[in-house]
């Protein structure tokens, strides 16, 4: 075939069509893979929001149906009460020690841990906690916490007296005794993550570093740091999200805990709808705890991706 014949406007279009076909084809035997995944989906993710979303703007209490249209009047009574406002503080609480505690000590022991023997045998003790079900987790540091527990027999142990304080039964160190139990569970996935990033990051910046006379913390600021920042990211994401959504541990460690509807959104949103039977005003707080996390997550992965660009 010659130049003037491959010019020609006419082979040149069916050329197009030709192209075009083949990606029409090639589309619907995507969508056809992609189908059940997103029936799936559909059915058990999307639909669900959308009933919630609808079924917060209704008065639908416990077996009496759908039978009134509220307006904003679950929204309005959600703001003005005061329980949800506890709720509110305490879920901020929980997302920032979610988000700050498991990346500083995943972090460290990522480091600690990049050149040490035994690794493997290490990161595997840090992980195990994280097979066990979060229930069965607080169920075992609810015993930890408890008046005559672990933690209070070591406390009378070293003080020699008797010590037998309620941890979880004082606002004062409930949140803070149930953040602990959650860092200790996912200290070994954030660890794991970490060090997947440290070993993605290449050799030679770090080489140049201290040829150039950077010490380790100089090397660790300017050049690991920055590097490992996506990931870094990646498991923020992750640990806010856990935080926001994080229930089981919560009423399993603090179900006697007075005022445990406060201790955060999810928890306050469980026991108005189904403690209650509140369901329409649940759903409310469903939708006020999701929008949350949308656009926190939002914000964190557009961070994320803007350091990725400029890294690169």
């Amino acid at each position: 075939m010659t130049q003037s014949s491959l010019l020609n406007p006419q082979i040149l279009e069916t050329a197009k069509r030709r192209e075009r076909s083949y990606a029409w084809r090639q589309t619907r035997v995507a969508w056809l893979f992609i189908a059940p995944a997103v029936l799936l989906v559909s059915l058990f993710s999307l639909l669900p929001v959308v009933f919630n979303v609808g079924l917060s703007f209704t008065k639908w209490q416990r077996f009496a149906g759908i039978d009134e249209f509220a307006g904003f009047g679950n929204y309005r009574r959600l703001f003005a009460l005061p329980y949800f406002s506890e709720a509110m503080l305490n879920t901020a609480i929980w997302v920032v020690g979610a988000m700050v505690f498991p990346l500083i000590f995943g972090l460290a022991l990522s480091l600690l841990l990049r050149n040490m023997a035994f690794q493997e045998t290490i990161k595997s003790l840090f992980f195990l906690p994280r097979i066990f079900a979060p229930t069965a987790i607080g169920a075992i540091w609810y015993y930890v916490y408890s008046p005559h527990g672990v933690l209070n027999s070591m406390v009378s142990g070293v003080t020699g007296s008797e010590f037998d304080f309620g941890w979880l039964y004082s606002g004062s160190t409930v949140t803070g005794a149930v953040i602990v139990t959650f860092v200790w569970q996912n200290l070994g996935i954030t660890m794991v993550l970490l060090l997947l990033g440290l070993s993605a990051i290449p050799k030679d910046p770090i080489e140049a570093a201290r040829v150039e006379g950077a010490s380790s913390f100089q090397v660790f600021r300017h050049v690991v740091w920055p590097l490992l920042l996506p990931t870094v990211l990646v498991v923020t994401i992750l640990n806010v999200a856990a935080g926001f959504t994080t229930f089981d541990l919560l009423w399993v460690m603090a179900s006697d805990f007075p005022g445990k509807r406060t201790l955060s959104l999810a928890v306050y949103m469980y026991y108005e709808s189904f403690g209650k039977g509140a369901w329409a005003y649940g759903a409310s707080v469903a939708v006020v705890l999701g929008f949350m996390v949308i656009v926190v997550s939002a914000f964190l992965a557009v961070l994320q991706t803007r350091v990725t660009k400029r890294i690169q």
